[in-house]
Parts: C-alpha cells; sequence; structure tokens
C-alpha cells in the first residue's frame, strides 16, 4: 500500500473513529472516489490499535481512578463513582460484544454496501437531530446509571450495521436519556475503549492464524497516524461541543449520505 494511502486512510479512521459520523462511510466513500483497494485485516488493525491508544492516553486519569477503585478499597464517593463506573462499561459492552461474536461475519457480507451505508448515514444523523432537540441538558457523567448503561450499550450493538456510526448511535442514546452533549460523549468514548481492544483482539488473532501478514512499516504507519488524529479528534470535539453543539454533525451527515446516494446513481 502506497504511504500516501496509508497516510490518508489513518488519519480518516482516526478522525471519524469518534466523530457522530460513519468511518465505514468515510472510508469506502474514499475508496470509491480514488480508486484505492480495500485497506486490509492487518491495516483495519492498526487503525484499532491506533484509535485504542488515543483513548487510553486521553482518558488516563479517569481510567486510574478507576483501576484504583478496584484494586484498593473505596474510601470516598469519588471512589464509589469510579468503581461504579467500571461496572457500568462493563454492562453497556456485552450487548454490542456478543452480537458482534454471533453476527460479524453476516454483517460484514451482507450489509457493507454502499446503498445501506448512504441509508442509515441518513436515517441516523435524523435521529442523532431529533435526540438533541429533544434530550435535556441536566444529567451529567457522575449520574450514570445501570439502567442507562444497558441502553445505550444496547444501541450501541446497531453499529455492527454499517453507516450507523458507533459514537453517532452512543452519543444519541445518551442525549435520548436526558445526558448532556459532553457527558453522552464522554461515555460514548469510554465505552470504545473495551470495544476497540476486542475489536483489535479479534484482528490479532486473524493474522495470527495466518489470514494476513503483517507489513511492520504500513503497520507502525497506520497505528501512528491513527493514534493521533484520534487523540486530536477526541480534544477537538469535546471544546467545540460546548460552543457549536451537534448540529453540524447533523447537517454534515446528511450531505455525506446526498454524497453517497449521488454516487450510487
Amino acid at each position: 500500500m502506497p504511504i500516501l494511502h496509508i497516510i490518508v486512510l489513518a488519519l480518516v479512521q482516526g478522525l471519524t473513529e469518534f466523530l457522530p459520523v460513519s468511518s465505514a462511510a468515510h472510508l469506502i466513500l474514499g475508496g470509491r472516489v480514488f480508486g484505492w483497494q480495500d485497506q486490509g485485516l492487518v491495516f483495519d488493525l492498526a487503525t484499532h490499535v491506533g484509535t485504542l491508544l488515543a483513548a487510553l492516553f486521553f482518558f488516563r486519569r479517569e481510567l486510574l481512578g478507576m483501576l484504583q477503585s478496584c484494586t484498593a478499597p473505596v474510601r470516598d464517593e469519588a471512589g464509589r463513582q469510579n468503581r461504579s463506573m467500571v461496572y457500568f462499561l462493563a454492562a453497556a459492552s456485552l450487548p454490542a460484544l456478543a452480537l458482534g461474536a454471533a453476527a460479524h461475519e453476516l454483517v460484514e457480507y451482507l450489509l457493507r454496501d454502499l446503498r445501506v451505508i448512504a441509508i442509515t448515514t441518513t436515517v441516523f444523523g435524523l435521529v442523532l437531530w431529533w435526540a438533541d432537540v429533544a434530550g435535556g441538558k441536566q444529567r451529567e457523567l457522575p449520574g450514570m446509571n445501570l439502567r442507562s448503561a444497558v441502553i445505550i450499550g444496547l444501541a450501541q450493538a446497531l453499529a455492527l450495521v454499517p453507516g450507523v456510526s458507533r459514537s453517532g448511535i452512543t452519543i444519541t442514546a445518551g442525549r435520548f436519556l436526558g445526558y448532556s452533549p459532553d457527558a453522552a460523549s464522554r461515555f460514548s468514548f469510554l465505552l470504545s475503549i473495551p470495544i476497540t481492544a476486542a475489536a483489535g483482539a479479534y484482528g490479532a488473532l486473524r493474522v495470527a492464524t495466518g489470514e494476513a501478514s503483517i507489513d511492520w512499516g504500513v503497520f507502525g504507519l497506520a497505528v501512528l497516524f491513527s493514534a493521533v488524529a484520534g487523540w486530536l479528534c477526541i480534544a477537538a470535539f469535546l471544546a467545540l461541543l460546548r460552543r457549536v453543539g451537534l448540529l453540524p454533525f447533523v447537517i454534515y451527515r446528511l450531505l455525506l449520505g446526498a454524497v453517497l446516494l449521488y454516487v450510487i446513481l
């Protein structure tokens, strides 16, 4: 794979993994526009590693607090909240992990279609707008509970369908439940860690069993650029969210859906 392709696709993956838009839509559209071939298993594995590193580094303080709450006696309210968050993230991860294990190949072969992606990009963009308009802004992340975590986790399972967007659907669910845009986004990004780790582990297993060989140069570049792009994306998105809200991303999804439909036609 040419270096330019590696850099561009890794940047696209890193940026769109955390935005409430579809990374699958961007990668497929980019391939159609530029005539680039599918990036392959090793590249997917590398970008999973890169975006995982981005999330781990950005939320390192929160994750350290969660780790400490699980390995030492809890003595204050902050410790109790950190321990509860571990349970909530675990519970929210189960639906997507279970459905992904059961239906991954079915989704990969039947639903990775440009028409499906165009429809889901548009429809779930409108649902995001509805949730942002209808959702309240009074609930913050310390108010997360098991019921909300499970509902957001069930919504995340829908992201197995290309074009839905994992971050988009989890932020949407959080907004419907009354969490502020910032709280919904932070929980969505934290929730990306176990899911991305599981996807990366599955990709590593496939590589280890001989489905693909690793070009370490390609792998390293993809990890580096997707990690940097992912970290910048999280930081910029959370900063801009307070100023511009979610509406610009709704508009972008609708425009992207229209472009995909144009490509189809």
